[in-house]
């Protein structure tokens, strides 16, 4: 047994998250936002990687001035133990997890520590966890190298996709989904528009993961 995993994600019109630089930049508008901390409001726990972390510096709480709820578990997928000590995810707002693999020694005086898998984080074991500590709704917020774990591995159920009126380019900018990717078309991932809908000037695409 697992939670149900929602990936939540904004991208611009050409399917990139970030500057070219990997820069982290904000695509989604006031609309979107206000969507996002109502999710986070209805969610147990929400995920990132240590990546979004360095990068963006999240604090992945519930914004009060959007929506109204607890915050989540806050969990970060960090093999190696390369949270920064002073990261926003470990301010105290909210109860945080760092997953690191079992060799990894570090460990975090405001924040719980489980180590699985030897090399990265065994996913699928975590995410059973999960759902032994009652995390029935988890929203993963990761960058392009979480969203195609999960995605590879069969673990998300629902794909929500904010799709802003910009376009950024760039070969090697980040796109929605990295990772190794497919090699035939054949083993493409599969998915069904549920709804569009229209958000101030962006377009939030909610999909269902086709089993």
């Amino acid at each position: 047994m697992r939670p149900h995993v929602i990936v939540n994600a904004a991208m611009s019109a050409d399917g990139k998250i970030a500057l070219p630089s990997r820069t982290g930049v904000r695509i989604s508008n006031d609309d979107d936002l206000e969507r996002v901390h109502a999710l986070r409001a209805e969610c147990d726990a929400i995920l990132v990687g240590v990546g979004t972390v360095l990068m963006d510096d999240p604090d992945l709480t519930v914004k009060r001035g959007h929506a109204k709820g607890p915050n989540p578990l806050r969990i970060v997928l960090d093999s190696d133990g390369s949270t920064p000590e002073d990261a926003a995810v470990l301010d105290g707002a909210a109860p945080t997890l760092i997953a690191t693999n079992t060799s990894c020694a570090k460990t975090f005086p405001k924040a719980e520590v489980i180590r699985c898998g030897d090399d990265q984080v065994d996913v699928p074991k975590l995410l059973g966890i999960l759902h032994e500590r009652g995390v029935k709704r988890l929203l993963v917020e990761g960058g392009s190298t979480v969203n195609w774990t999960f995605l590879r591995a069969g673990l998300v159920d629902e794909l929500l996709v904010f799709t802003g009126s910009i376009v950024i380019g760039g070969h090697s900018t980040p796109t929605l989904v990295g990772g190794e990717g497919i090699k035939r078309l054949e083993d493409a991932i599969r998915l069904q528009l549920r709804r569009a809908t229209p958000l101030g000037d962006g377009v939030l695409l909610e999909y269902a993961v086709v089993r």
